[in-house]
């Protein structure tokens, strides 16, 4: 397949195939159509001979040249299917094309300070497992960990100590950089405000700019009721000291924070609370 690709690349091994698509041709004959020089058409036909793009014989004095579907239909496939993962319906790529619609739409609106002040969103998930339970992946650093990212991040520095004035520290790296060794994706900081465990966690949250300042401050305020299937969590965020900077993160909110109450519906859901160890990540919590 590589190979294929790699013949198929050049222009003039494209035009050549073209040709031959149409009918088996001599070589002088496609060097002709191809206003090219022979022996020039001639390495270009044994490239993609070798790429198994053609096959010849010789009949006569003349070296016939012709097409062989099977290898393109292959390479057409393999194409289709790459194509296909990328198009699945609330995949990686369409979560990707939200978040760039949203960043442009918030990038024109980012004018001067303070322009998404007051903003709000709000959040509901019907969780598994009794308000207790919840309430310990909500402020419990190692539960925590398992969920507080969106998809394609990963928790590698967690701070949360559960109880009015607490400290939070919550620094996320790409899912994929299993070592560390690239940059860090995002950091935020921030202090809890109130604690009624079990029943409602407020703080407030601020993602670091590159250079050091804060983007904006996020006020959460999480309620927890118990259901007749678990927990009901509602979330509140709103939007305070917003900087020209905080686009690029207040366009990610609606999807991210989404994303990551959905994976805590999972692991409530997987029962995966059990696993109270991870030892990539730096958790410290105090109640």
């Amino acid at each position: 397949m590589d190979a294929l690709l790699a013949a198929l690349a050049d222009p003039a091994r494209w035009r050549l195939v073209n040709l031959l698509a149409e009918r088996p041709r001599p070589v002088g004959v496609l060097a002709q159509l191809a206003e090219a020089r022979q022996p020039q058409t001639t390495k270009h036909l044994q490239t993609l001979e070798r790429a198994g793009a053609v096959t010849s014989q010789r009949t006569g004095q003349r070296r016939i040249y012709a097409l062989r579907p099977g290898p393109l239909r292959e390479l057409a496939a393999e194409l289709s299917r790459i194509a296909d993962t990328a198009e699945q319906v609330s995949g990686p790529h369409a979560t990707y094309d939200r978040y760039e619609r949203r960043l442009h739409a918030e990038r024109l609106a980012a004018k001067e300070s303070g322009w998404a002040d007051g903003r709000s969103f709000t959040f509901h998930r019907s969780l598994t497992g009794h308000p207790e339970l919840v309430w310990r992946h909500l402020t419990e650093a190692v539960l925590l960990a398992h969920w507080w990212t969106p998809e394609d991040l990963r928790v590698s520095e967690l701070v949360f100590e559960a109880r009015p004035g607490g400290r939070i520290v919550q620094e996320y790296r790409d899912a994929e950089d299993a070592d560390g060794s690239h940059v860090v994706a995002g950091r935020a900081e921030g202090v809890v405000d109130d604690v009624c465990p079990g029943e409602r966690l407020s703080y407030r949250l601020s993602p670091l700019l590159p250079d050091g300042r804060l983007a904006f401050t996020a006020h959460v305020d999480m309620a927890l009721a118990a259901s007749d299937t678990g927990t009901d969590l509602d979330v509140h965020w709103r939007i305070t000291d917003s900087t020209i900077d905080s686009a690029d993160f207040i366009a990610g909110i609606e999807i991210g924070f989404g994303q990551s109450l959905d994976k805590l519906a999972a692991t409530l859901a997987a029962g995966s609370h059990d696993n109270d160890s991870n030892d990539s990540i730096d958790t410290r919590s105090t109640k």
